[in-house]
């Protein structure tokens, strides 16, 4: 099968030197296109990455974006963390050039058929999970995207028998134009990254993306119990079956049935059986993950699994078992250590208010939360009741400090810590034995961070040092 896209000899302009401009350029690079790529960044802060461009024989441009360099592309392709409305693309568009994302760059050399994730949260885990079900129902599988492998680097290993499994977020989706998902997923929908798209309204624009491309014999996986689906549900252009995944019984709103449901305490599926009817997959308790919002997860990796791979009721037995040994992703309600009875969690992927809840939810009581880091525009008042019925106090940490502290003001004791080394000193100086301290900032990590995988890792290292000291380089009780 050939590519979708000729690009030899082309004069494309990648827009982005991160890890997916990166790919994109190298993709492009090898299929004979001129490349050039350009970042606002000076070079000092991009030294690896132009010797790995040039390497690649791709010119570089760095430390501005000039107007001349965009105008003379023939395409331009931008990396998810640049804004689409900046001036320079907006003048190439009006220009007739053509702006396409690196996710849609990736999908038109990308072969076999793709499983697209996305969502406000939940997304990581639903793709990682959903890769191991696909492999466990025997297919041959390739997971990318959002979670830290750009599609582009994956296209050349893909085949006309490949499944990819990506996660999509609403910065690749923004601009994709022909990205077809043979099953998309949407997770949920709650109010993020209105720093970047201005608004609620256009931030589910990006996501609606998703199934802009679907076709009658694709699937639409849908959560049934959030509200912000609801606005997906009656696109008017929405060609694709939908199925729904509820976590509080098959009876949804407007008189609609799920497809993939907890009653219970235990997860049924309509869609393994040749006639429609109900088939118990599994006892939801058999879940090692934390929260409901997991089970959730679970439940649209399921659905997405079924729509797939046309699974029946006989092949149940080995997606159970991988269920049950699934123990999560890093940075993700992440287990650290017990130290003198206090249990540490990390989860700074909860970068919004609605993950945050996912989080506190997830613990009854007595929990110490590390709140803070770059604000989204996001309202943190939100947080008040789970914080008043389980947080014993907040230690804030970062730029939305002040924000925090007033919108949560008198809902628990709070303390402010300079670092993150400070943060978990402090949290654990508050808990006792049988206490929970977790990080969920509620907030983006690039201003004290490079990402929020290196905000997790902090977290994690200080944890481990303050083990080491209480235990004098013995464990004794601590637990990792």
């Amino acid at each position: 099968m050939k590519d979708r896209m000729e690009v030899r000899g082309k004069k494309v302009l990648v827009v982005g030197v991160a890890r997916s401009g990166v790919a994109a350029a190298r993709l492009l690079a090898s299929r004979g296109a001129l490349v050039i790529a350009n970042d606002l960044k000076p070079e000092a802060e991009l030294r690896a990455e132009a010797e790995e461009l040039r390497g690649l024989g791709v010119m570089t441009s760095l430390g501005g974006h000039p107007e001349s360099l965009f105008a003379n592309a023939g395409l331009i392709v931008v990396s998810p963390g640049v804004p689409p409305d900046i001036a320079p693309l907006r003048l190439a568009r009006d220009s007739g050039i053509e702006v396409i994302s690196e996710v849609e760059l990736a999908s038109r050399f990308l072969r076999g058929r793709l499983i697209g994730i996305t969502g406000s949260n939940g997304k990581t885990t639903t793709t990682v999970l959903t890769g191991e079900l696909m492999r466990a129902a025997g297919a041959r599988v390739l997971v990318g995207g959002n979670i830290g492998t750009p599609l582009t680097s994956i296209a050349g290993e893909a085949s006309d028998e490949t499944w990819t499994v990506a996660e999509l977020s609403s910065f690749q989706l923004e601009t994709v134009d022909s990205l077809r998902a043979n099953v998309a997923v949407l997770t949920n929908i709650t109010p993020d990254h209105l720093d970047r798209h201005g608004s609620l309204e256009n931030y589910v624009r990006a996501k609606r993306r998703i199934f802009m491309s679907q076709t009658d014999s694709d699937w639409a996986v849908l959560n049934g119990q959030d509200p912000g689906t609801e606005r997906m549900a009656d696109l008017p252009d929405a060609r694709a079956r939908k199925v729904y995944f509820s976590s509080r019984g098959r009876d949804l709103r407007g008189g609609a049935r799920a497809d993939v449901y907890v009653r219970d305490g235990r997860i049924y599926t309509t869609l393994v059986s040749a006639g429609g009817g109900e088939v118990e997959v599994m006892d939801a308790s058999e879940i090692v993950l934390r929260g409901m919002h997991n089970v959730e997860n679970v439940m649209a990796s399921l659905a997405a699994t079924f729509c797939a791979m046309s699974t029946r009721a006989s092949g149940l037995e080995a997606l159970r078992e991988c269920v049950r040994q699934f123990k999560g992703v890093e940075h993700r309600i992440e287990f650290v250590a017990e130290i003198e009875g206090v249990k540490f969690y990390n989860d700074s992927k909860a970068t919004n208010v609605d993950s945050t809840v996912k989080a506190l939810e997830a613990f009854d009581r007595d929990v110490v939360v590390i709140l803070g880091g770059k604000d989204k525009e996001s309202d943190y008042r939100l947080l008040a009741p789970l914080v008043r019925e389980r947080v014993k106090r907040i230690v804030l940490i970062g730029a939305a400090s002040d924000k925090i502290a007033s919108q949560l003001e008198g809902s628990s004791p709070m303390t402010r810590a300079g670092s993150m080394e400070e943060a978990v000193l402090k949290s654990f100086e508050e808990a006792v034995a049988g206490d929970t301290v977790l990080l969920a900032p509620a907030c983006a990590s690039f201003d004290m961070f490079d990402n929020y995988e290196q905000r997790g890792r902090v977290f994690k290292e200080a944890v481990y040092r303050l083990a080491s000291r209480i235990h004098s380089g013995w464990t004794g009780r601590l637990t990792t």
